[in-house]
């Protein structure tokens, strides 16, 4: 592409690079200048302007981002794709779900050429329906074909959004004594799995007893389990986690490295999955809790190495109701 200041009776067929004011009005940087643009543009007095002129090979910035955009959630029913503007393309999600991509492709893609840039949320964000997923941003007015060509080849597939695979969900509280828990627990969880599309089913509260709790596992009828203790899970041998073994599961990870979230586990029962929410699921706030419910709600599963792998940017906002502050010295 050339680029560069031009008298204005050669910058017919030009790309204005940058806005003029022409009377009481305003010609738009991007205007291919024509004729009428041209005359305008002289009766204003003006004598040079600054265009671009794509060459033989060069994509302009609308069809290029358009491309680019198509290439990245190619097979991806989740995400469509905004009309063309200024260079620009959005990926919005067309439902709820998480955001899933492939880091080293688009990566690839933006060392490519300056001119072709992909923005994106993080890996696994969560999105509503209309939510921006990335933006294509293409910076000059054209970019070669051949670099266009190989982003594409790069972001190939290289985002899309997982939506929900599960309808609805069991809530199993334990209760110490006699007293039934508080429902602020089942609201807050109610409105997480709600994101989604997920139902919960009947309320289940039994004694804090392993027996009772594994007959509880054992009967509820959503398609992912949740517990939520009366008291705290501290080992794998606690309640909650001896409670699914004995209801026929298995465990797959106890802890985690995000906090709030320290005391979550994941197991499996009899292929649906089980998640001991720890006891910050309580609070509406962001907690580790939620990075594996909302993984497992949209199909993506999650073993003891993806949960050992939260920690950097797993230390996540204090919760101010929190028993236990992490730090005791401020406030």
């Amino acid at each position: 592409m050339k680029f560069g200041p031009v008298s204005v009776q050669d910058a017919l067929g030009g790309i204005l690079a940058h806005s003029e004011r022409i009377g009481g009005r305003k010609l738009a940087k991007g205007t291919v200048l024509g004729e009428t643009e041209i005359a305008n543009l002289r009766h204003a007095g003006l004598t040079e302007v600054v265009v671009a002129r794509l060459e033989d090979g060069d994509v302009g910035e609308n069809e290029a981002a358009q491309a680019l955009a198509g290439a990245l959630a190619q097979d991806s029913e989740g995400l469509r794709l905004s009309a063309a503007g200024t260079g620009r393309v959005n990926l919005v999600a067309t439902g709820p779900g998480l955001v899933a991509l492939d880091a080293p492709s688009i990566d690839a893609a933006n060392r490519i050429d300056p001119g072709l840039t992909i923005a994106t949320v993080p890996r696994w964000q969560r999105l509503a329906a209309g939510g921006l997923a990335a933006t294509v941003k293409v910076i000059p007015y054209g970019v070669a074909g051949t670099a266009l060509e190989a982003a594409c080849a790069a972001a190939k597939a290289a985002m899309t959004l997982k939506a929900p695979v599960l309808g609805t969900a069991s809530l199993i509280e334990t209760r110490i004594g006699v007293e039934t828990p508080a429902s602020k627990g089942r609201q807050v969880t109610e409105a997480r799995l709600g994101r989604f599309g997920v139902s919960l089913t009947d309320r289940w509260v039994v004694s804090h007893a392993v027996a009772d709790l594994a007959a509880a596992l054992a009967g509820a009828p959503g398609e992912l389990l949740l517990i939520l203790t009366g008291s705290a899970t501290a080992d794998v041998a606690d309640t909650a986690p001896a409670a699914l073994v004995a209801a026929g599961g298995r465990l797959i990870h106890y802890g985690m490295p995000v906090d709030p979230g320290n005391l979550l586990f994941v197991g499996d029962l009899g292929g649906r999955p089980v998640i001991g929410l720890p006891g910050c699921a309580r609070s509406p706030a962001m907690n580790g809790a939620d990075w594996v419910l909302e993984r497992l709600v949209c199909g993506v599963p999650v073993g003891a190495e993806d949960i050992m792998a939260m920690g950097v940017g797993g230390l996540l906002k204090e919760i101010p109701e929190r028993g236990h502050p992490r730090r005791k010295d401020i406030g």
